[in-house]
């Protein structure tokens, strides 16, 4: 058997190179979106199952829903056939399960670059980066607001992970442009600095509507009628209260056959109960409702089922995040999502650490991966969530993408065929040696692991000596700064350019700027 190192100078060029092999492996083995090959984690059985899903038609019966400042809403109930007294709402059992039964079970969001197209339903899993921080922070300059140097930085870097399929949102708030122009910049910087699909705004409804008339003059007013090419995150105000602003977003994606992602964010002990099973009942029941009601805006139209619970302190009343529960939790509405037949969005890498540190990730890695076991298709938080959504870190938006690329291959599975069993690699090397070397471990040893970009597997007398005894944190400091550096700009058709330019300014012209 030929040895992997003949001597020692080739041995230190090949150490030399291994940072530069790896990244070049990774962006080979880049997908698209993941399509999972094991099986969800289904923790509850018919029985219980049905126990939550007849709480959640009680509540949506004897308890209601409200939904207020939208009477357009209120119509499409009352001629729906559900009970409407003034904004309260009250649906007969069923009647809910038997309107989003027009959904899609599966959808294809395009993205401007069609390699990056994502499946979001079914067997398919899709990262999105973190979404909603006020705050940003690295270790250089410390914790504060959020710039729209910032919100592209961070579009820059989703759109250099091989590990990440989906440009995001709101990635963080661009505090320096005024609350009512932001979403503008947003959207076209997703569409500039990145050739993946995207999310728009939801804060108001013109603001939806803006998102969606900039991608039609991105893909084609027809081609956006018959296809989804942006997604719309919109939030339940728990419990059981829907407002207008959020359901006239809801609307306007649905009525342009844009997706919208329904989420209610439940809060144990504050917007629900402090039990498990009663947080997945209510937010079941609230979550069906605004399923319902992108159908009644327009019957197969594309919805996903999201899901955002969430513990808290009981001893200070502080929110918590990656805790055990919820985790948990997100296993049944997985299994509740499935039932219904509609693509869900659940979990993330949830963490109220305040800096990239091992209380980050500990938390990251429990919500994560009930995420992947609860059969998450559209994964938002994937990357960058700290301080309990309040900041979003560079250093740790490295470190999840580099962990949502463990997770590529977790979810790959074990793969059983002739090369994997390895009967060659036993019948060369016998009893007694080694497989170092073999023709087995020569024709799979660049893809037969995963490696990391971020974790030092040296010895420790060379991390100390020639590594500077650094952490994953400072590591992952230098690598978005790399990163950066080395970002290249997807093309984009000047005409298209221009033509979003001049609906921005003409946008901006139209309105006085407001801060609040």
């Amino acid at each position: 058997m030929e040895p992997l190192v003949a001597d020692a100078e080739p041995a230190r060029r090949t150490r030399a190179a291994r940072p530069a092999r790896r990244d070049n492996t990774a962006k080979i083995a880049g997908v698209p979106y993941i399509v999972r090959n094991i099986p969800t984690y289904d923790i509850l059985g018919e029985e219980n199952l049905a126990k939550i899903e007849r709480v959640a038609d009680r509540i949506l019966s004897e308890v209601g829903i409200e939904f207020r400042d939208d009477p357009a809403s209120l119509d499409h109930w009352k001629r729906a056939g559900a009970r409407v007294e003034g904004v309260l709402v009250r649906f007969e059992p069923g009647m809910l399960n038997e309107i989003v039964s027009t959904a899609p079970a599966q959808f294809t969001q395009h993205a401007r670059n069609p390699a990056h197209n994502v499946e979001i339903g079914g067997s398919n899993v899709v990262f999105s980066p973190a979404y909603g921080s006020p705050f940003v922070m690295d270790l250089d300059k410390g914790r504060r607001y959020g710039t729209l140097e910032d919100f592209r930085n961070f579009i820059k870097l989703a759109q250099s992970s091989p590990w990440l399929h989906h440009s995001g949102g709101t990635i963080c708030e661009p505090v320096d442009i005024p609350v009512n122009k932001r979403h503008l910049d947003m959207v076209y910087s997703h569409i500039k600095y990145s050739d993946r699909a995207f999310m728009g705004s939801i804060t108001a409804e013109e603001r939806a509507e803006d998102s969606i008339d900039m991608a039609r003059l991105v893909f084609g007013r027809d081609f956006v009628d018959r296809n989804c090419v942006i997604l719309g995150n919109v939030n339940v105000n728990s419990p059981l209260v829907w407002d207008g602003t959020m359901t006239k977003s809801l609307r306007a994606y649905a009525r342009a056959n844009q997706a919208a992602v329904i989420v209610p964010f439940i809060l144990g002990g504050a917007m629900g109960p402090v039990t498990n099973a009663g947080a997945i009942a209510q937010s079941y029941a609230e979550t069906l409702a605004g399923c319902a009601l992108t159908q009644l805006e327009r019957k197969g139209a594309p919805v996903i089922f999201g899901n955002f619970l969430s513990s808290m302190s009981l001893r200070s009343g502080s929110p918590t995040f990656g805790t055990p529960e919820p985790a948990i939790g997100s296993m049944v509405i997985g299994q509740l999502a499935r039932r219904l037949k509609l693509p869900l969005r659940c979990a993330g890498n949830f963490s109220n650490s305040k800096r990239p540190d091992a209380q980050a990730m500990q938390e990251g890695v429990m919500s994560m991966l009930s995420a992947v076991h609860c059969g998450a298709n559209f994964i938002l938080h994937s990357a960058g969530f700290l301080d309990g959504l309040l900041a979003m870190s560079y250093e740790k938006f490295m470190m999840d993408t580099d962990f949502c690329g463990a997770l590529h291959s977790y979810l790959a599975g074990v793969v059983v065929d002739d090369n994997t069993l390895a009967m060659d690699a036993f019948l060369q090397v016998g009893p007694g040696s080694h497989f170092l070397g073999c023709d087995h471990t020569m024709r799979n040893y660049q893809t037969a692991f995963w490696d990391s970009a971020l974790s030092d597997n040296e010895p420790f007398e060379k991390w100390s000596e020639e590594g500077g005894s650094t952490d994953m944190a400072t590591r992952a400091n230098k690598r978005w700064k790399k990163t950066l550096a080395e970002y290249e700009l997807p093309p984009l058709d000047v005409a298209i350019d221009e033509a979003l330019t001049d609906y921005i300014e003409r946008r901006k012209n139209s309105m006085a700027d407001a801060w609040y």
